[in-house]
Formats: C-alpha cells, structure tokens, sequence
C-alpha cells in the first residue's frame, strides 16, 4: 500500500465462543402467573 499515510491493519485475538463439544442449555420456563379478578367493592348506603 504504497502512498497511505496509514498503517496497514494488524490481525487481532479472536474471542473464544463457545467451546467445542460444551452442551448448552434452554433457559428454565415458570409458570405464568396471572392476576386474580377482585371482587367490585360495594358503596356504603348513606342513612337518611
């Protein structure tokens, strides 16, 4: 590269990843958890 004023890239480290052979697991699924309906709140009589 005759003429660049710049260096010429350098190879760097490769990152690892996963290993071979290594098993990989599926996260863990809870169960849905779902909102109970309440009861609407009945308004007080008012005494007359």
């Amino acid at each position: 590269m005759i003429g660049t004023p710049t260096r010429a890239p350098k190879p760097r480290g490769k990152s690892p990843g996963w290993e071979p052979g290594k098993k990989r697991h599926r996260k863990n699924r809870y169960p849905i958890v779902k909102k109970t309906v309440t009861p609407p709140l009945k308004e007080p009589s008012i005494a007359v």
